[in-house]
This record gives C-alpha cells, sequence and structure tokens, in this order.
C-alpha cells in the first residue's frame, strides 16, 4: 500500500501535470469506488466544469481541490492516476475517468479496485471520516517527541502498531514503520508505554528522516508503484530491513529477522534491536 512518501511524490508529479484543468466530463466504471456521494451520477454532475486548483496530501490520502469541491483519493494497494491523451487505449483496469476539456484525461487504474473516492463540499473534507481521526504531519511543526511519548503512556499496545493506526503521526505504513524503529534501534514489539523519553526523541528523528529519504527518492516501488508519470520509486535499494528476511544486516551483520505484529509481517534485526 503507498505510503506517505509514495502519496507525496504522487502529489507533486500531479500538480506538474492537471493543476489549471477543467473538467468536461467524469466516467466512472467501477461505481463501488466512489463513496461520497452515494449517487454516481450526481459525483459525475458536480464535478463538471470544476477546474484543480491544486492537489495537497493528508496522510495517505490525496486532496484534488477544485473550485467548490475537495475529491479526497485514497490509493489503497495498487491505485494509480496517469494522463492520457482522448485517443490512447483505455486498459481494462482503468476506472474512472476525468476528461478535461483540452481533451486529455485523467485515469484512475486499480487492478484490486480497492481505492477510494470521497468528494465533499470545500471547506468540509476535514471535518468528517476519512480524514476527520487523522493525527498530525510527520513534517509538521505539531509532530514532537513530546507527542509521541504522550500517544504511548495511554496504551497498552505494542509500538509499531500505535505507529500504523494513523491517529498519532499519519503516512507511515509497513515499511516505513520497520524502517524508522530499526534505525532508533527500537525492537517491534516493545509494548509502547514502556519507551522512554530518549527513545522517543531518537524515533522521532528517525520517522522524520525515514520519509523525507524515501520521498527524496521517489518513494518505494516494492510492488506496483508509480507516480503520476509513471516512474518507479527508489528509496526500495536503501532499505535496512523491510524485506530483507535472513539477509546479512547491514549495520552488524546478523541475519534479519521476521515476525507477525499486529497481523503484518514485521522485519527487524534482533541484535540491533533488542
Amino acid at each position: 500500500m503507498p505510503e506517505l512518501p509514495e502519496v507525496e511524490t504522487v502529489k507533486r508529479t500531479l500538480q506538474q501535470l492537471v493543476i489549471g484543468k477543467t473538467i468536461d466530463s467524469v466516467d466512472i466504471r467501477w461505481p463501488k469506488i466512489i463513496k461520497k456521494p452515494d449517487d454516481i451520477k450526481q459525483f459525475e454532475f458536480l464535478l463538471q466544469g470544476q477546474t484543480i486548483e491544486k492537489i495537497d496530501r493528508r496522510g495517505k490520502f490525496l486532496k484534488f481541490v477544485f473550485t467548490d469541491y475537495v475529491l479526497v483519493s485514497h490509493l489503497r494497494m495498487e491505485g494509480r492516476y496517469g494522463l492520457f491523451q482522448k485517443t490512447d487505449e483505455i486498459n481494462k483496469h482503468v476506472h474512472v475517468i476525468f476528461t478535461f476539456t483540452d481533451k486529455t484525461e485523467l485515469r484512475y487504474q486499480d487492478v484490486r479496485k480497492f481505492g477510494t473516492m470521497h468528494l465533499f463540499v470545500k471547506g468540509e473534507e476535514e471535518k468528517v471520516m476519512p480524514l476527520s481521526q487523522l493525527g498530525v504531519e510527520p513534517f509538521s511543526s505539531e509532530f514532537t517527541p513530546e507527542l509521541l511519548l504522550s500517544s504511548f503512556k495511554h496504551t497498552n499496545r505494542k509500538v509499531k502498531v500505535v505507529l500504523l493506526d494513523q491517529k498519532t503521526v499519519v503516512g507511515l505504513g509497513n515499511i516505513y514503520v520497520d524502517e524508522a524503529l530499526f534505525r532508533a534501534n527500537i525492537y517491534p514489539e516493545t509494548f509502547a508505554k514502556d519507551i522512554t523519553k530518549k527513545q522517543a526523541k531518537k524515533l522521532h528523528q528517525e520517522i522524520i528522516h525515514t520519509l523525507q529519504e524515501a520521498v527524496d527518492q521517489g518513494g518505494s516501488s516494492i510492488k506496483s508503484y508509480v507516480n503520476g508519470q509513471g516512474d518507479m520509486g527508489f528509496f526500495q535499494q536503501y532499505l535496512l530491513v523491510y524485506g530483507r528476511e535472513n539477509e546479512p544486516c547491514r549495520v552488524c551483520g546478523t541475519p534479519i529477522s521476521k515476525t507477525v505484529v499486529g497481523g503484518r509481517g514485521t522485519h527487524y534485526c534482533h541484535r540491533c534491536q533488542k
């Protein structure tokens, strides 16, 4: 599933491709992707004549900001956007097509059909689900070691589970939680309430550094992820633990271990993360 670095990269590439374009029509080929409004014809109607003013990101969600509305899009497992000419062939995995007045098309492709789209009146999108319960952005001034420590002290869950739930800090998924915990020398099954002030400070730093490095590399193309221009990311070449089971730790040489935490496959070094 695309995490913050991948969604941020998609956002940046789409900004270069579709800002200022006006929608002429919308073609929905898989209605279940549209979660709000319930009537897909209304979804299509409301977006006609709307101009894309900017594209934002909130956690793992893309926000298409139109003249009067905001489209909140989650890519889930394999969702992707691409800009095409109207005459280009449409493959069978394209489920939503936004046709612009200049005859280009923004196509949403999703092999597994797990992606979601919510359309809100501008200004209402942060007040209700799916964005209303999200935590702070990791690159914001609101994200502090103190915030992390406070969220850890009031739960009986393991630290990895807390970082994955998006209610304290957003954008972290399985890849970057494993990487940040390794860099902070924290065992992923440590109970969050046992994290010390020193560990929280280190973890805070490594979350930011890991995500920033991944953004700089265009994300991690572990499976099918590409950006809005069809390019792969390169951060997978720099992963320290994720996906490296039985390979030597890049720090100490110990074989990387894999376990399950909170139902998610989890990679760690049992020597570096005691």
